[in-house]
């Protein structure tokens, strides 16, 4: 019988052909290495409107692809790249960057040469030596230009960007942003494809097809999500991107508001070790008065009194540096340093005058607080995931192709085998049928949408609350402070000095002079309680607002 051969270098050829074919669809992980990102562009202002839009699964154009740019950033069919400022550590801390990839493997050992390096003393090693040199003298400036227990008073500000530069709360914060953009590519991907192969290992029990025997079956299926799915879930990952951001933001918020309050408890401690150090003198100088009343015919208990009032200054002094020493560990805490590393405050706090325009800075507010923003984002959020579960109601397609491998050796039964293998292509579909399932899935993103939009409004609610109590309450302050400042304080002060001449001339007795002290004493102290109590309010106010006023 006749037979038509096909020459074995031909079938080997195509077959090698088919192969690479099916490799290179399979291995498409290498292309995607180290790939740069585009900085970020200039963030958008959250929409706080929550009224419910219609879902319409159209809204979404389609996006062009770049080969030079990794799109980890979606916004409405505009893809854009990671936010990588948002992304890295402060060049302050020894965090490495996370705006280039993620570069999350470990540094080269010691010894180990890196490239570039010759280890011979050649130009490798010069340069090598150079930088270590340049990053020695780096470091002994960086070092030379951090605060000692001996520096001057800091102002508030430099305790703040410290935090927020080391504080470990903000840095994990900072990472979780930096990990949500690379989410959106993976959402973005199609699913991995499937290879099957089918082979018969007993030659006699193998399929035979009139082409020979076949001896391998091989397919390659890919499936293919119906359009608008997969940009639907890359916006999803996106808003989490903007959630992840409101978050840091939040979190920067509170830091500063920590590092204020815990600033200005130190000051205020400070403020009244000042107040009795100075009072001491004044109480050393009535103390000689009344030993010359004494030796004069005056009353030794006036004498006794006076030590004793000196006594309980010391007394109120280590109760002071105590409450300082707390405060300046909680302040410590807060920067990451040790405590003998905190520089002291300033003599004086610069108290930002309190808004007058409440209605101005509640507008303010809604632009700028990061929690309200964030619900924002993620009203958008479920608004995208509502929009998924309505595109749940079409169906997925599954492509693929089918390669079998036939034999034509001298066993096979049929007469006109040629051994040409069989090529064959595949075409399928999901069924989405069960419709209770597609529709409660529909209402669940329904609910859920709902249930931010109303904690919104009720955070909204509070945060105005919250507005108006802390103006009124910095007004009432500051009203205060101008009392003691201007009339309290300066009326003491000349009573107290007419106190003294009275019981230098006999006409008055030491305890209503002591009591006079004390007064001016009470409220020294008091008026230092005011400013740093003025000025925690404010810092809560800013937090509230979330920017600058």
């Amino acid at each position: 019988m006749d037979r038509q051969i096909t020459q074995p270098t031909t079938k080997l050829a195509k077959r090698l052909l088919l192969t690479a074919l099916i490799a290179s669809s399979a291995s498409g992980c290498a292309s995607q290495r180290d790939v740069g990102v585009a900085m970020a562009p200039p963030q958008v202002a959250p929409t706080n409107s929550v009224a419910a839009r219609a879902i319409d699964c159209q809204q979404v154009p389609s996006e062009r692809e770049t080969a030079t740019i990794r799109p980890v950033g979606y916004n409405d069919g505009v893809v854009f790249a990671a936010p990588t400022l948002i992304a890295q550590a402060p060049a302050e801390t020894d965090e490495r960057s996370t705006g280039k990839g993620l570069q999350l493997d470990p540094p080269e050992a010691d010894g180990e040469l890196g490239v570039g390096e010759l280890g011979d003393g050649s130009e490798g090693d010069k340069e090598t030596v150079g930088k270590e040199d340049g990053n020695e003298a780096a470091a002994e400036k960086k070092e030379a230009n951090s605060p000692s227990p001996n520096s001057p008073p800091a102002s508030v500000d430099y305790f703040i960007s410290t935090a927020l530069a080391r504080h470990p709360k903000l840095l994990a914060a900072r990472h979780r942003v930096a990990a949500a953009t690379y989410v959106i590519p993976q959402a973005k991907a199609l699913p991995d494809p499937t290879f099957n192969n089918t082979f018969w290992p007993i030659q006699d029990q193998a399929l035979e097809t009139a082409a020979g025997r076949v001896g391998h079956q091989m397919s390659v299926n890919q499936m293919v999500p119906f359009p608008k799915k997969l940009q639907t879930k890359a916006a999803i990952a996106s808003r989490e991107v903007q959630i992840a951001q409101a978050e840091v933001d939040l979190i920067a918020r509170e830091i500063t508001e920590s590092v204020r309050l815990a600033y200005y408890e130190v000051w205020f401690a400070g403020r009244a070790i000042a107040i009795i150090e100075e009072t001491k003198d004044l109480v050393a100088d009535l103390t000689d008065v009344a030993e010359a009343r004494y030796r004069s015919g005056g009353s030794q208990q006036d004498v006794l009194r006076a030590q004793l009032e000196t006594d309980r200054l010391d007394e109120q002094l280590i109760s002071l540096r105590k409450q300082k020493q707390i405060a300046q560990a909680d302040l410590a805490t807060l920067l990451q340093q040790p405590v003998g590393l905190v520089p002291e405050t300033v003599d004086k706090l610069d108290i930002a005058d309190t808004p007058q325009q409440i209605e101005s800075l509640i507008s303010l507010a809604e632009q700028c607080n990061p929690k309200l923003r964030g619900l924002a984002w993620e009203i958008q959020r479920d608004r995208e995931k509502q929009r998924l579960a309505c595109l749940q109601k079409y169906p997925d397609f599954t492509v693929g192709v089918n390669w079998g491998l036939i034999s034509d050796s001298s066993s096979v039964l049929s007469p006109v085998a040629n051994g040409h293998d069989n090529i064959s292509f595949n075409l399928g579909t999901t069924l989405p049928i069960w419709r209770d399932k597609i529709d409660a899935g529909i209402r669940e993103a329904s609910h859920r949408t709902s249930s931010t939009t109303r904690r919104l409004e009720a955070e909204r609610d509070e945060l105005y609350g919250k507005i108006r109590r802390l103006i009124a309450q910095a007004d009432a302050l500051s009203e205060q402070r101008d009392i003691y400042e201007d009339r309290i304080i300066p009326r003491t002060e000349d009573t107290l000095k007419l106190s003294i001449a009275d019981y230098r001339g006999k006409r008055t007795d030491f305890f209503t002079l002591i009591e006079t002290y004390r007064e001016l004493l009470m409220f020294e102290t008091q008026l230092a309680r005011i400013d740093a109590t003025l000025a925690g309010t404010i810092a809560q106010l800013d937090r509230t607002v979330g920017c600058p006023y």
